[in-house]
């Protein structure tokens, strides 16, 4: 019998229960934990005095102002630790997969042995889908259904440009690793009445649940997350490689914290 600390176990011998905790586990301690707090927020605004499209949504805030130092420190902070979950995902995948993958992001199409692919295919996706998706918010935010969404609380600072985009990649990883890579493959390993679990079914609970951990937004945010989740679903399955939708997550967020950092100051409509 192999020793699971030097070679992986094939994820097939475990019961369902195991990995149902897998998941439960890895979702508490990361985008699930979102999706529940997301749901309150969402519960608090409907239930204000004021219209969705009235209120404010911030990311990437500014924690002591007045320090930047300080404030640098928090943010590379709030960085990295939610990089850990990730770790855990991929340390998950790599454990319980056929021996033969030497390390966890292979598991998933999450490394650079396809680089040029990688960047290509990243790209084109994040040019269609990044001007669709600011239609959608500013249709939904002039119907009342979204908040007005503050991309970035940072002051101006030397190091805000940099912080900014290793949020965007923070982001992009935490959110396509897990809900792509990681929820992917065990859900597949699930079974429903004796039955595998189907493409179309896995699809659609991983985008509602990306969906959900963007309602602090709004109904806007929640839409076109939930829109998105599923357009990366099937470039994931087609392809099988989480990399390329790392890169256009993470494009598409630079494009929407930098941006609103540059035109904010100067346009209205954001």
């Amino acid at each position: 019998m192999s020793d699971a600390t030097t070679a992986p176990d094939a994820a097939g011998t475990r019961s369902a229960g195991w990995i149902r905790a897998e998941v439960l586990i890895v979702l508490g301690l990361s985008l699930g934990q979102s999706a529940i707090y997301s749901i309150l927020s969402i519960a608090d605004r409907l239930t204000q005095q004021k219209a969705l499209n009235e209120q404010s949504s911030s990311l990437n805030s500014s924690v002591t102002p007045d320090r930047p130092w300080l404030d640098l420190s928090y943010q590379v902070v709030n960085i990295a630790f939610p990089l850990v979950p990730v770790l855990l995902a991929l340390y998950l995948l790599w454990l319980h997969n056929p021996a033969g993958i030497r390390r966890p992001g292979q598991v998933i199409g999450f490394d650079l042995r396809r680089p040029g692919f990688d960047l290509g295919l990243g790209t084109l996706t994040a040019l269609c889908i990044g001007i669709p998706g600011l239609g959608l918010y500013l249709g939904a935010r002039a119907l009342g259904l979204n908040t007005q969404v503050q991309a970035s609380g940072l002051g101006d600072n030397w190091w805000t440009v940099p912080v900014l985009i290793l949020s965007a990649a923070e982001n992009a990883v935490v959110e396509e690793v897990i809900m792509l890579g990681f929820l992917y493959t065990r859900l597949r390993q699930l079974t429903w009445r004796g039955q595998q679990l189907v493409w179309p079914v896995i699809i659609i609970v991983s985008a509602l649940v990306r969906g959900s951990y963007h309602l602090y937004q709004g109904f806007g945010g929640f839409t076109g997350n939930l829109i998105m989740g599923v357009i990366f679903g099937l470039i994931y399955l087609k392809w099988k490689r989480v990399m390329p939708l790392v890169i256009a997550h993470t494009l598409l967020d630079i494009a929407a914290f930098v941006g609103y950092a540059l035109l904010a100051p100067h346009v209205s409509w954001l």
